[in-house]
C-alpha cells in the first residue's frame, strides 16, 4: 500500500513530509508504481511501532496481586502464590494460548508492535496471526531466586543476543547485593539486561555501568510493589534504559500508562526513544525496529496530526492504525472503511477507546466471559466487544 503526504516521524522531534510505500513487509519512502491501495493521510502523523521491554503475555487477564510495599520480589511472591484460591485459579482455568492472545492485545491497543515476553517462547502461539511481533531471539532466567542454574543460562546464550534476567527487584540488603552476585557469576556484561534494578546502590550502579548492562525500567510495577522505582542517580547515570509495563499482576495497564507514569521522571523525547530505538539497541533487534527508515520493517503506528512533535504524540497515545510487517493489524472506525478488513472484529477498552482488529473476538469472550463474566478486564480495564 502507499500512505500519501503524512507527516513521517524521523526522531522525537523531527518529522517530514513524505509519501511511504509499504511492499514485501519494508518501508520504502516515495509512491512506487504499481502499488495498490493508495491512502490519503495528510492528517495524521506516522511513528515507529513501539516496542515494549518486558511483559508476561499470559497474565494480562489478572487483576493486581498483593498488599505492597514489600523489601523485594520473593516476598511478594510468596504472599501472592494460591493457585487453588480465587482468583488465580479461576484465571487458571483459561487455557494458556488464549491468555496470551489477550497479552498481545493489550499491546497491540497501546501502540505496541514488538513486546518481549519474559517466559519460555511460545512457537505455536507467537506466529504471523498473533495480535503483535513476540521477540524470538535472546536468552533469559527468571531471576536468582527462580533459577538454578543463572550462569549456564547466560552461557547458553549467543552474545549477539541479549540476556534478561530480574535483577535487584527490592529495596533491601538482599536486593542491591544481586547484582555483585550475578557479578560473580559471570553473568554481567555487554549483551546483560537487568529488568528492574530498584535496588542499585552506588557501587552497584558503578559496577552495572562498567559492564556495560543495560536496565528495562518497570515504573508502575516498583511503585506497586516495592513502594518506589528507579532512583535519580540511575536515571541520570547515562545506562541504556528501556520501558516495560511488567504484567497487570504488578503493573498498572498498558504501555500508555507507563509512559505516562515515566514522564513524571524524564522527558518526553527520552521516553520516546525508550520504547524505540534504545529498547531496540538493547533487544538486538536488527531490522530497523524503533525508526522509520528507507528499507525499514514496516512497523508503524498512525495517529491524528495536531502539529505535535513526534515525542508529544506519545502522551494519551490512540492509535488510528497499527501496521506490523506491513500488515494492518489495529485500525480504529474511523480509518477502517479506507481498507478491506475482511477478518476484523471490533473490540472496545473502556477508557481507551473501540477499534477493529486482527483477532477473533467472539471466541475470545466465548472462551474468557463463562469463567470471569461478562465485565472482565483486560490490564485493568473493562473490555466489550
Amino acid at each position: 500500500m502507499i500512505l500519501k503526504v503524512a507527516r513521517v516521524a524521523l526522531g522525537p522531534t523531527e518529522t517530514a513530509r513524505v509519501d511511504v510505500t509499504i511492499e514485501d513487509s519494508r518501508v520504502h519512502f516515495g509512491a512506487r508504481e504499481n502499488c495498490a491501495p493508495v491512502i490519503n493521510l495528510e492528517q495524521f502523523l506516522i511513528l515507529p511501532g513501539l516496542i515494549n521491554a518486558h511483559d508476561h503475555l499470559e497474565f494480562n487477564l489478572f487483576p493486581r496481586l498483593g498488599h505492597g510495599p514489600y523489601p523485594n520480589a520473593s516476598r511478594w511472591a510468596e504472599d501472592i502464590y494460591r493457585p487453588n484460591e480465587p482468583p488465580i485459579r479461576e484465571q487458571l482455568r483459561i487455557p494458556k494460548l488464549l491468555r496470551l492472545v489477550w497479552g498481545g492485545i493489550k499491546n497491540l491497543i497501546s501502540g505496541v508492535t514488538s513486546v518481549l515476553h519474559h517466559n519460555p517462547y511460545e512457537a505455536a502461539v507467537f506466529g504471523p496471526d498473533f495480535p503483535v511481533r513476540v521477540i524470538e531471539r535472546f536468552g533469559w532466567a527468571h531471576s536468582l531466586a527462580f533459577e538454578r542454574d543463572v550462569s549456564g543460562a547466560y552461557s547458553r546464550t549467543s552474545p549477539d543476543l541479549p540476556f534478561l534476567i530480574h535483577g535487584c527487584e527490592g529495596t533491601d540488603q538482599q536486593s542491591a547485593d544481586e547484582v555483585y552476585r550475578l557479578d560473580d557469576a559471570k553473568v554481567l556484561g555487554p549483551s546483560t539486561v537487568l529488568v528492574h534494578g530498584v535496588g542499585l546502590d552506588g557501587s552497584g550502579l558503578a559496577l552495572l555501568k562498567e559492564r556495560g548492562t543495560s536496565l528495562i525500567w518497570c515504573p508502575s510495577s516498583n511503585y506497586f510493589t516495592l513502594g518506589r522505582t528507579l532512583s535519580r542517580r540511575v536515571l541520570d547515570s547515562g545506562i541504556l534504559i528501556a520501558l516495560g509495563t511488567d504484567s497487570p499482576l504488578t503493573g498498572s495497564g498498558d504501555l500508555v500508562d507507563e509512559m505516562e507514569l515515566a514522564g513524571c521522571e524524564v522527558g518526553a523525547e527520552r521516553i520516546y526513544r525508550m520504547v524505540t530505538d534504545i529498547a531496540a539497541r538493547i533487544l538486538r533487534l536488527n531490522s530497523g525496529e524503533g525508526r522509520i527508515l528507507d528499507g525499514g520493517a514496516a512497523d508503524l503506528v498512525i495517529v491524528q496530526d495536531h502539529d505535535q512533535l513526534p515525542a508529544e504524540a506519545l502522551h494519551g497515545l490512540h492509535p488510528e492504525l497499527v501496521v506490523i510487517g506491513g500488515k494492518i493489524k489495529l485500525a480504529s472506525v474511523g480509518l477502517a472503511n479506507r481498507f478491506v478488513l475482511p477478518r476484523f472484529h471490533s473490540l472496545e477498552i473502556r477508557e481507551r477507546g473501540r477499534w477493529l482488529v486482527d483477532c477473533d473476538v467472539p471466541v475470545l469472550f466465548e472462551a474468557v466471559e463463562p469463567i470471569l463474566g461478562k465485565r472482565f478486564r483486560l490490564a485493568g480495564r473493562e473490555v466489550a466487544a
